[in-house]
């Protein structure tokens, strides 16, 4: 549904008489039914605040978890403004459904915002010009603003934004048809380098994160889950535990999940023991002196040995359905000049974000009150409502900063558990998940297996193409986040493609990952077409650029972006899936070879350069990685060449650079030694030890580069990271002759140089 001129802006008066400017619809009250079935619409709230001393402050409405986006929506606002970025305060937004869609999560914060946000700017700044004309009684075409004030051209007076304030909110909102944007040649704000508004903040260690935040008379709290996910509590010593120093609740919970061969993306509360105290040592400490018999349940059972065996059973079976069959694969292997097979797997991983999970609330007269750094406010609130039988109207969320997240923050189990203790003692508390707690129960990236075919001709040419995917489900329905897509590429540039899927039931929390999929099919497919690439004896560049060249149709790559209700669409684009736009990865793909110099330096012995791409999250990318694998299978990453497509416009490149960095160093992460594994149904890893980050001094060079393209902007913080993967075990394959085809690497006997 399109915005209506009076459905999309309100002006209303501060106190004092400034202007506040918000965007506004019909109201639709936000229920857990209808947060399932869309985002809500926009209702009356300021995103402009400007008070008669000029002061403007903007409201940036998604939650901000490091990607910068408390930076980038006020940007949009502020360059359509007109006004000084220098002398803008921001303010974070508390969840409410008059902002609309308030998510961090599907690199989404560009292209839902990017119209929007720069539209909401251009209204206040034409009201603004409107109440100065009025003032002076001359037309408004003689009348233009600029840095926070409104100039009348034939007599070069001016009036501050602040000085008109008051006029401008009794002024009716101007036409959208009739708002006149920008050109990006015009561009002050967006397209510069901006500091994050929290920096200051966080190098002189303010307290701004959701981890800080504290209430007054609040007590802290932990809660014991059994090591299995499903068990229960049989018995425990709570009288023991309640006499120690500190302690001021300790209880038992049962629990509201239900077990299953596939889980909801949030099953609920979990059974467990809470214990609350005066401080959070007090209560962690008792916890170690917690003697429990627990009941495991079924999930005991699993094992990822036992998964692993039964993945290589199931891969010599026809696979459980088809997701997707064209052309005649197997009269295209039997006249193949060379077929290649393959098989790869990757380990369920967590998201391991520096601040663990935690969650402040309080609990009276029937409300609930929640300080939180979640991703998917509106998914919590609904979760918490479902669970703890509290109308979803009684449910406050503030929203804090988060410690990264990774994409932990959409699942909102945390949550459940705070409101919960908070409803049964009746007051403030805040819960803090210990760094076992968050390793050993989290939402993990799920692992999966590959067993592929692939044949290409005598000049080359890739002609077949066969997966038979075996992950995690029951019949026709994957665990969360455990899916692929029946159009990942290469579907769409091969004459003759089957995949196929099998499932094996696993009782177990998996959920999104920064790139969920993405994340780990890029390396797979990337390292598999670049053994098709030495098979055929071409270079993997100019085998991939054959590759894209193929004739034929190219399929539909990525899901629709989601339709916001009652939000102006910003392309054409919006309105439809996304088709794999094959020149746009031609592009990033020759301009990563150009920029690495590919092929046109001589490596020393045992340095090798490997190439991947990946399109994902709406961004098309291409990484070019320079390694050293020394004895003992040292790995040294020297070099790491990154460039992306995320459209025409790149809103805050200090932003921009710094998501390409952080995603590169993510899958350095991922890629060495992280790995969550299944003993007797519990997880085996508790800690980074075990689950390791990346090192500094591990860490390599980055260049990152961008190609703009006439596309509407896109976001960053996902398609950045899998083409990383696979452009690492290519270059390993180019230095030593060693194809990798199981991560993370120490399984293969790596380690960092």
């Amino acid at each position: 549904m399109q915005l209506s001129r009076r459905s999309f802006l309100q002006a209303t008066t501060l106190s004092g008489g400034g202007l506040m400017l918000g965007l506004f619809s019909a109201s639709r009250k936000l229920t857990a039914q209808n947060a399932q079935q869309g985002p809500p619409p926009f209702d009356a709230k300021a995103f402009i605040k400007i008070a008669p001393d000029g002061t403007v402050t903007l409201v940036a409405r998604n939650p901000e978890i490091g990607q910068g986006v408390k930076n980038m929506l006020p940007m949009l606002i502020a360059e359509e403004l007109d006004i000084d970025w220098k002398s803008v305060k921001i303010e974070q937004a508390d969840f409410d459904p008059k902002y609309g869609l308030q998510t961090t999560g599907g690199s989404r914060a560009a292209s839902n915002n990017y119209m929007p946000m720069r539209q909401v700017g251009a209204a206040g700044r034409q009201m603004l010009i409107a109440a100065a004309a009025k003032r002076w009684g001359v037309p408004e075409s003689e009348c233009f603003a600029e840095n926070g004030r409104v100039y009348h051209r034939p007599t070069d007076r001016s009036l501050g934004y602040g000085e008109l304030a008051s006029a401008a909110a009794a002024l009716p909102v101007p036409d959208l048809k009739t708002l006149k944007l920008k050109p990006a040649t015009s561009f002050k704000i967006i397209g510069q380098r901006t500091m994050g508004v929290d920096v200051p903040d966080i190098v002189t260690g303010k307290p701004i994160y959701s981890i800080d935040f504290t209430l007054p008379g609040m007590l802290f709290a932990v809660y014991e889950k059994c090591p299995v996910f499903g068990g229960k509590v049989k018995s425990a010593n709570i009288d023991e535990i309640k006499q120690l120093p500190g302690i001021r609740h300790v209880f038992v919970s049962e629990g509201t999940i239900k077990l299953g061969p596939v889980l909801d993306g949030d099953p609920g509360l979990e059974p467990g023991i809470a214990i609350v105290a005066d401080s959070w040592w007090f209560a962690q400490s008792a916890r170690k002196k917690l003697k429990v018999e627990w009941d495991n349940g079924p999930a005991a059972s699993q094992s990822s040995t036992g998964f692993a065996q039964r993945a290589q059973e199931l891969s010599k079976s026809a696979p459980q359905r088809m997701l997707k069959q064209e052309g005649d694969v197997g009269s295209a292997f039997s006249n193949g000049s060379r077929v290649v097979e393959a098989a790869y797997s990757y380990p369920f991983i967590s998201h391991a974000p520096l601040e663990p999970r935690n969650c402040n609330a309080t609990y009276q007269n029937g409300r609930l009150e929640f300080w939180s750094n979640t991703q998917l406010p509106a998914r919590a609130r609904a979760l918490v409502a479902k669970h703890l039988q509290i109308p979803e109207d009684s449910i406050t969320i503030h929203l804090l900063r988060a410690g990264g997240s990774f994409g932990r923050g959409l699942s909102n189990d945390y949550m459940v558990e705070t409101g919960y203790i908070a409803k049964t003692i009746g007051g403030p508390v805040k819960l803090l998940w210990s760094r076992e707690d968050d390793m050993r129960h989290d939402y993990y990236r799920p692992g999966g297996f590959h067993f592929l075919k692939g044949a290409v001709d005598s000049s080359g040419r890739l002609v077949a193409w066969q997966n038979h995917f075996v992950s995690y489900g029951d019949g026709e329905k994957f665990s969360p986040a455990a899916s692929i897509s029946p159009t990942e590429f290469p579907s769409g540039f091969v004459p003759n493609y089957l995949l196929g899927a099998s499932v094996m039931p696993l009782q177990l929390k998996t959920g999104a990952l920064r790139a969920p999929g993405a994340n780990a099919q890029a390396f797979v497919f990337q390292s598999f077409i670049d053994e098709l690439a030495h098979a055929a004896g071409k270079d993997p560049v100019a085998f991939r650029r054959d590759l894209l060249n193929q004739p034929g149709e190219k399929l539909v790559a990525g899901a629709a972006k989601p339709k916001v209700e009652n939000e102006p669409a910003t392309t054409k684009q919006a309105a439809k899936p996304q088709a794999y736009d094959a020149d746009r990865m031609l592009a990033v793909l020759e301009l990563a070879a150009e920029k690495s110099g590919w092929g046109k330096r001589k490596l020393p012995a045992g340095t090798g350069m490997g190439i991947a791409f990946h399109y994902s999250f709406q961004g098309y990318f291409a990484h070019v990685a320079e390694v050293t694998v020394g004895p003992n299978n040292t790995l040294k990453v020297n070099h790491v060449w990154g460039v992306g497509d995320v459209g025409s416009q790149i809103v805050n490149p200090s932003g921009a650079e710094a998501q390409v960095q952080g995603a590169i160093m993510d899958g350095l992460s991922e890629i060495m030694g992280q790995e969550i594994t299944l003993e007797g149904g519990a997880v085996v890893q508790s800690n980074y030890d075990k689950h390791p980050l990346l090192r500094m001094k591990n860490a390599p060079q980055i260049e990152v580069h961008f190609h703009a393209t006439d596309h509407e902007p896109t976001g960053l913080g996902e398609p950045a990271l899998p083409p990383l993967l696979p452009a690492i075990c290519n270059a390993i394959f180019a230095a030593t002759g060693k194809r990798i085809r199981e991560l993370p690497l120490a399984k293969s006997g790596f380690s960092w140089a």
